[in-house]
């Protein structure tokens, strides 16, 4: 009787389960339980605080991926942050495995009744089964949150164990005096026949606990995850004002980020970065916008034939214009993400970017393995307002993410750019941002997230900005640096912004994506009656999974940020309209590599009919780890 009970659960009569074969050992597959991990700001249903993600929302939370060096997701923090910044997960202690697989968690609870199994009901066809093993013997165990999970396969390792478990309450509660001989005679046969896989899984037992205590000893941190991101990129450009071809070069980016969690519910982000990108104050030529005759005439980096893995500024940090040096080491990021209670996350830094509060809509909107130019590699041009997405974690920030619902969040912040020195002495002072907290520039930005089904995805993003120079700083055109131009007009003017943008996803099929975006910026200076508004616009389409699963390809127009009006004395140079032309296929070679081989185009490159088409190619591959 009880041979046939045990039998009949594990496996014999169980209907859809695969047979236990004495040899197979393979592992079972692992189940969908779900896995706290932590990652950026949480999107709506779902920022760069977003190749892992930090999202922040309610309480499930996943961490960043150290390997993934752009800004954790700060969003879908409780739901992994961009400022979606997930929360990781109180650490449990380890154990061993149950099974091959080890998907299910080791540690079991004890039942005295098969009726506390909340997953096993009267009907099931093993409820008498499960019945007598439970109430009868007592040698049946349920998971911690008491499921008994009946429909998982089974491992001959976990038939082995959950054998001999009821055979040893059995032996030691009867001694076997009142089971008909049968069943002895079947029960030693059984323990016989499993003798090998029960000796197996202590070994198997041991070895593991052997390699916990070694990682255990030997651990970089008990408290901190350690990943980075390297990039290799090749790129070649012609065109532009001069008309001619700017050459090849090779540039890097390295990337190491240090993921720290103290009370299991925080995240503290340390980035540390070098690269060889050229331009910057007294280097305008040295990079590839400025080798066209594109670049803004400050830094020669603002253009809309911008890279997009290129920092915004050169080599130069606009707060103090001083100049570091080729591949210097630099933190990049320092950001402090936690929770207030169930639905609200706060985050806090010193070198903080836009994109870790707001996660990517786009699926091509990433610098390291989506599109490869500036103006696509962010969902709209306000989200770079102000500095937000300078590549240096220029801006010191505080805010907060607002988890809504499970379809919707809230995230907003203020940030500063200007120097953290106590003087403000302007833009002939070496200050030309401003100083302290709110000693000069700073940007009040928000967004709305929300999914409005399970395949559309909308972002609403509006910015308040003051800049203590003429700029808008966004690094998407020329016009950035002496934004309002006309008689009497100069870079050392201030300037309030109002930006406007908006982001919409469109999963079109499960492999392919239709994103639309839209920016507006009304520039106005303070104390003149000069004005200039903004805008810009895109049309992507994303296709997941060409020729293999990871691979991803895109192809997307729009108009790169130009003036679309001006008021009092401004002027409007531009006499054209801009277009951006790009394709890009992203080519997951392992897990840990990507090649991206890209290419754009941009016609009447900034707003001017005498500048030449320009035309960018490149090879980009991303090493993550």
């Amino acid at each position: 009787m009880f041979s046939c009970l045990l039998i009949g659960w594990l496996a014999c009569e169980a209907p859809g389960l695969a047979e236990v074969s004495k040899g197979d050992t393979s592992p079972t597959p692992a189940t969908a339980d779900a896995v706290i991990e932590v990652d950026p700001v949480p999107a709506p249903k779902g920022s760069d605080l977003a190749p892992e993600t930090v999202e922040i929302a309610a309480p499930t939370v996943p961490l960043p991926d150290p390997s993934t060096p752009s800004t954790p997701d700060l969003s879908d923090y409780g739901a992994t942050p961009t400022l979606a910044v997930a929360v990781p997960a109180e650490p449990e202690p380890a154990t061993a495995p149950t099974g091959d697989d080890g998907a299910d968690p080791p540690t079991l609870a004890q039942v005295t009744t098969v009726f506390e199994l909340a997953d096993v009901e009267p009907t099931d066809w093993a409820f008498q089964a499960l019945q007598s093993l439970v109430e009868t013997y007592g040698c049946i165990e349920g998971y911690p949150n008491r499921t008994f999970r009946g429909d998982r396969p089974v491992s001959r390792y976990e038939f082995a164990a959950a054998l001999n478990a009821c055979m040893d309450v059995i032996l030691s509660t009867v001694g076997g005096n009142n089971l008909p001989g049968e069943d002895l005679a079947t029960l030693q046969r059984l323990q016989d026949n499993f003798q090998a896989e029960l000796t197996t899984l202590t070994s198997r037992v041991d070895v593991l606990e052997a390699e916990v205590a070694e990682l255990a000893s030997n651990q970089f941190s008990t408290t901190v995850k350690l990943g980075g991101e390297a990039i290799f990129s090749f790129a070649g450009a012609s065109g532009g004002s001069n008309n001619q071809n700017a050459g090849l070069v090779f540039n890097n980016r390295l990337r190491l980020n240090f993921n720290a969690s103290f009370t299991g519910s925080d995240l503290l982000l340390i980035g540390l970065q070098s690269s060889d990108y050229l331009g910057g104050a007294g280097n305008t030529t040295g990079s590839l916008p400025g080798a066209l005759g594109l670049g803004d005439p400050v830094f020669g980096t603002a253009s809309n034939v911008g890279l997009g893995t290129a920092p915004q500024f050169g080599l130069t940090n606009p707060q103090t214009l001083t100049n570091r040096g080729v591949n210097d080491i630099s933190l990049y990021k320092l950001l402090y993400v936690f929770p207030v209670g169930d639905q609200v996350i706060m985050f806090v830094g010193s070198n903080v970017e836009a994109t870790d509060a707001y996660p990517a809509i786009a699926p091509f909107a990433n610098e390291s393995q989506g599109a490869v130019s500036r103006f696509a590699t962010t969902d709209n041009a306000v989200t770079r307002v102000s500095g937000g997405t300078s590549g240096i974690g220029l801006a010191s920030a505080a805010g907060a993410i607002w988890n809504i619902s499970d379809r919707v969040n809230l995230t907003a912040f203020y940030g500063s750019v200007n120097s953290p020195i106590v003087n403000n002495a302007g833009l002939a002072g070496g200050t030309p941002l401003g100083a302290g907290v709110f000693g000069g520039s700073y940007v009040i930005s928000s967004r709305l997230t929300a999914d409005l089904s399970d395949r559309l995805r909308l972002g609403i993003n509006y910015a308040r900005s003051y800049h203590q120079i003429n700029i808008l700083g966004t690094g998407l055109a020329q016009a950035d640096i002496g934004s309002v131009v006309g008689p009497t007009l100069g870079l050392d003017q201030g300037i309030q912004l109002d930006s406007f943008a908006a982001t919409l996803n469109w999963q079109v099929s499960p492999k392919v994506d239709l994103t639309l975006s839209g920016s507006y910026i009304a520039a106005d200076l303070v104390g003149v009656n000069a004005s200039t508004n903004f805008g810009s616009w895109l049309v992507g389409l994303t296709f997941r999974d060409v020729f293999q699963e990871g691979n991803l390809a895109g192809l997307i127009f729009g108009q790169p940020l130009n003036r679309v009006a001006t008021g009092g004395i401004a002027i409007n140079p531009e006499n054209a309209e801009p277009y951006h032309l790009e394709a890009f296929f992203n080519w997951q070679v392992s897990d840990n590599i990507s090649i991206t081989p890209g290419f754009y185009a941009v016609f009447n490159p900034e707003g001017l009919s005498t500048n030449e088409t320009t035309y960018t190619g490149v090879l980009r591959t991303t090493f993550s780890f």
